[in-house]
């Protein structure tokens, strides 16, 4: 049995833009600058952005967190990310979700620019995806491709099924899964909380990627040998 070991993979990545950025500097070139806005004081919101910011100093990167208290209006943080848009020295940037009740969160994601849309949120980079064009992927579906390259797991002509239906993880797995290429090429079934007989379907399955966010959902018996 080979582990798939997501921190090692991580390390890499991280090892390899550090040389990338060196370089750049090395060139006088500007280094990449990413931001990230925060509404209010959600723990695991503070150390999923905390982790990107020191992410973004292990390589090289130029990083700005952007706080704002839960209070924040719509129109507050609608201001707060034109400013973002048209600031030349940010290069992308990502609105930490969830968002508190009084903003609508589609669009607050809609106003980020395309250009600088990281996360891959934008109907606009999302249409791109689903359209094998160069675009920006969801930060854990671009993981999880980067997973079955580096460990060459072969998924052409297999049969994937993915559990869970959002936007951020599960919609673009299965479209990414499904598309020309490698990673990709696979047949894919996107299943979901309503779906009936899931076991029946993932006992059926070559590659299984659970995305529901139940912590034990599947287990031994789902998946065959």
């Amino acid at each position: 049995m080979i582990i798939l070991d997501g921190k090692k993979t991580s390390n890499d990545i991280k090892n390899e833009i550090t040389e990338i950025v060196q370089e750049m500097k090395n060139n006088g070139e500007k280094v990449p600058h990413l931001a990230a806005v925060i509404v209010g004081n959600d723990g695991a919101s503070l150390t999923y952005v905390g982790s990107k910011v020191r992410a973004c100093e292990r390589v090289g990167f130029e990083s700005t967190m952007v706080r704002m208290p839960n209070t924040t209006s719509e129109t507050e943080l609608l201001k707060e990310i034109e400013k973002l848009n048209s600031n030349t020295d940010i290069d992308g940037f990502i609105v930490q979700l969830p968002l508190p009740k009084q903003i609508d969160t589609q669009k607050v994601l809609m106003a980020v620019d395309p250009d600088k849309d990281v996360d891959g949120f934008h109907p606009t980079n999302f249409g791109r995806m689903a359209l094998d064009m160069s675009t920006f992927i969801p930060a854990t579906p671009f993981g999880i491709l980067e997973l079955l390259d580096r460990y060459n797991v072969d998924t052409q002509g297999k049969h994937t099924v993915v559990i869970g239906r959002s936007h951020i993880v599960g919609r673009p797995m299965s479209i990414l899964m499904g598309r020309k290429g490698f990673p990709g090429n696979s047949t894919v079934t996107l299943t979901h909380s309503h779906t009936k007989n899931i076991t029946q379907i993932t006992s059926q399955a070559d590659i299984i990627i659970t995305a529901l966010g139940v912590p034990g959902f599947l287990k031994a018996e789902m998946v065959k040998d």
